[in-house]
Order: C-alpha cells, then sequence, then structure tokens
C-alpha cells in the first residue's frame, strides 16, 4: 500500500487544485509563503490522528529564504508548485 498511498498523496498536495490553487489549505499557506514542497514522508505520524487523517503519511515545506518570493510569486501569479525531486518521482 506504501507505493500507492504515497503516489495518491503526491498527488493531492501537487497536482489536485481548487481555484487554480493547492486544494489542502495547509499546503496552500506554505506555497503561497514561498516554500517548496520538499519531502513526504512516509508512516510519519503514527499517532490516532495522523493514522485516521493521512495513514501516517507528512510533508515537509523547505523555505530557501533567497527563493521565497520568488517562489511565492510564481505560486499567486501561475499557480505554479514548485516540489523537489523526490516529490516529482512519486508523481511518475
Amino acid at each position: 500500500m506504501e507505493k500507492v498511498l504515497m503516489r495518491l498523496c503526491a498527488t493531492y498536495l501537487a497536482v489536485i487544485k481548487r481555484g487554480g490553487y493547492a486544494y489542502d489549505p495547509v499546503a496552500h499557506f506554505h506555497l503561497k509563503n514561498g516554500a517548496v514542497m520538499w519531502r513526504i514522508n512516509w508512516l510519519a505520524d503514527l499517532s490516532p490522528k495522523g493514522l485516521s487523517q493521512s495513514c501516517g503519511i507528512m510533508v515537509n515545506y523547505r523555505y530557501f529564504i533567497e527563493e521565497c518570493d520568488t517562489n511565492s510569486q510564481q505560486y499567486v501569479a501561475d499557480q505554479h508548485i514548485n516540489t523537489s525531486e523526490s516529490v516529482q518521482n512519486l508523481l511518475k
């Protein structure tokens, strides 16, 4: 199930949109502030809440200070979601 759920999670976070922007409100917050969707972690939250809400999967966003303004502008103007190579590989 890991491969399937990780790919579905990456798709939900990086591809599925509402009004052109990330569907997930937490993703939208970080991306609007210039972050890069950096890594999706399998079984990172094994609490009952984490397992029921996201099958224990968590995502890390990374802020590169020198790129935040550009990333934010690309997201707001063009709805471009910056993702790391590891997230892109999950989408293949």
